[in-house]
């Protein structure tokens, strides 16, 4: 209760600084609902990780920034009157996702969007923000360069895992056009997944301010608002059989046997048992006596140090479908593509074919 009352009050302040700085009394505010909306909202959250990581240090790293704060994000795009591009020194602490980050009067000069595959993606107002900072950060191509020439089971000390970052919708929704997941060579992927005209963009879904997914939008053609049990084909991919479950759940499925292919290959071939650790980076760690555990140093975890190129690959893909929580929605075919096939390379290394599955 008493944290609750703290993140009340610290909304119902920004929604007064907020009021100040257009000159505005709250009570005369154009759009207070908007703003009361917002200020609730995680884009507002200031005690959150994704605004209050870097308090300690007292600033932003440029790279950061461009996501973390709206003063960053201006920058990014020359709004502040800065050239175009990173910031030129880090970004001071206490910023978050503001009014301006996306009603910037610039932001429809925002035609298209570079992304970590290197492709510039076109993108059409408000969805300039959005798929800025919801792209992730690494794709085909990051992980491509880090694994070079490297055999694909060789262990190489010199690997380390490879996050896709956090919250990264834009880059499941873009699917194969992006490249943001890791696309095995001579496969084909979705491309980027449109729903009818109405909710083609991510404000057809999504209330901008509040955050929240308008369930009732969902029901205009399923027979549920509730995503997670709306199913959009009429094949099992997850080997139950059961078409009257939400393809959430094959996804569901199918990543939890992946996991389990990626830790028996890990102890078989890569040598050294693997455990994961979602609330700790870098997430996967070692556990050479197998208890379950991660390995302790010096009272901390220990990271997992016996990479090979085909264990990374198939382990960023199990992070990334992971990575959004409503992937199930955004892509779901793209999500079974990468899932199937990172689950079929590491069986294949395990001298087995894939059964159970479908891509």
């Amino acid at each position: 209760m008493q944290l609750r009352s703290i993140l009340l009050l610290g909304s119902i302040s920004a929604i007064f600084v907020v009021a100040s700085a257009i000159g505005q009394s709250p009570e005369r505010t154009p759009n207070i609902e908007e703003i009361t909306q917002w200020a609730r909202s995680g884009h507002a959250n200031i005690h959150s990780e994704s605004f209050a990581h870097w308090n300690d240090a007292g600033e932003i790293p440029p790279v950061c920034s461009t996501c973390h704060s709206g003063a960053g994000f201006r920058s990014l795009y020359g709004f502040d009157g800065s050239t175009p591009g990173l910031p030129q020194s880090p970004i001071p602490v206490g910023g978050v996702v503001d009014c301006d980050t996306c009603h910037h009067p610039g932001l429809p000069s925002v035609t298209e969007i570079r992304l970590p595959s290197g492709t510039q993606h076109p993108v059409v107002g408000a969805e300039a923000a959005c798929m800025t900072c919801h792209q992730g950060r690494a794709s085909t191509a990051t992980i491509e360069r880090a694994v070079a020439e490297s055999s694909e089971d060789e262990v190489n000390p010199e690997l380390s895992f490879i996050n896709p970052h956090y919250a990264v919708a834009a880059a499941s929704l873009l699917g194969g056009s992006g490249a943001l997941g890791y696309q095995y060579p001579g496969k084909d992927y979705q491309q980027r997944f449109f729903h009818a005209r109405p909710v083609s963009t991510c404000v057809g879904c999504h209330e901008p301010h509040n955050l929240t997914v308008a369930e009732e939008t969902c029901a205009t053609c399923h027979e549920s608002g509730d995503s997670r049990a709306i199913r959009i084909s009429r094949q099992s991919f997850d080997g139950s059989g059961n078409l009257e479950q939400g393809i959430f759940a094959d996804i569901v499925a199918n990543r939890e046997r992946l996991f389990a292919l990626l830790a028996e290959y890990a102890r078989e071939i890569a040598g050294t048992a693997m455990v994961y650790d979602g609330n700790r980076h870098p997430y996967f760690f070692a556990d050479h006596n197998g208890d379950g555990l991660p390995d302790q140093r010096e009272g901390a975890p220990v990271p997992y140090a016996s990479w090979t190129p085909r264990l990374l690959k198939a382990a960023y893909n199990w992070k990334f479908v992971g990575s959004d929580a409503g992937i199930h929605v955004h892509n779901p075919h793209y999500a079974l593509q990468l899932l199937f096939d990172s689950a079929e390379d590491i069986s294949n290394a395990l001298g087995r074919d894939l059964t159970g599955m479908a891509r």
